[in-house]
C-alpha cells in the first residue's frame, strides 16, 4: 500500500504540469496576433512587397514569411506582420506606415483563425 502513494502522487504531478504545459500553449495560440494588409485590386506584387519592406522597421511588428512563389491572387492577403509583442502604439505606427501608401486600403489586425 505503501508503494502506491509515490506512484499515484507523481502521476498526480505529471498530470499536472502536462495540464498546465497544455494551457500555457493554448494560451499562447490565442494571444497571436497578425496585422494582414488589404491592397486595393490591381496592386502589382512588386508594391505589396515594397510596402512590405518600407514598414517593417517597427519594433514588434514583424513581417511574416511571403510564399516563395507568390501569385498576385494570393498576394492580396499574405503581406502579414506579426503582431503579438506589439503595444497599441507600435501596432498604430504599422498601420500609419502602412496607410501612407495609395495601393493600401487598410489593416486588419486578428488572430490567425479570424477573429
Amino acid at each position: 500500500m505503501h508503494v502506491l502513494r509515490p506512484v499515484a502522487a507523481a502521476a498526480a504531478v505529471a498530470t499536472a504540469v502536462s495540464l498546465l504545459a497544455g494551457c500555457a500553449s493554448f494560451d499562447k495560440a490565442f494571444g497571436k496576433q497578425e496585422a494582414v494588409v488589404v491592397f486595393k485590386n490591381q496592386t502589382p506584387v512588386s508594391v505589396m512587397l515594397k510596402v512590405r519592406a518600407s514598414c517593417s522597421h517597427i519594433p514588434a511588428a514583424i513581417p511574416e514569411r511571403v510564399p516563395a512563389h507568390p501569385l498576385a491572387v494570393d498576394m492580396q492577403d499574405d503581406i502579414r506582420y506579426l503582431v503579438s509583442n506589439a503595444s497599441d502604439p507600435q501596432i498604430a505606427r504599422l498601420e500609419q506606415c502602412l496607410n501612407r501608401f495609395s495601393s493600401v486600403m487598410g489593416v486588419n489586425v486578428t488572430s490567425p483563425d479570424g477573429s
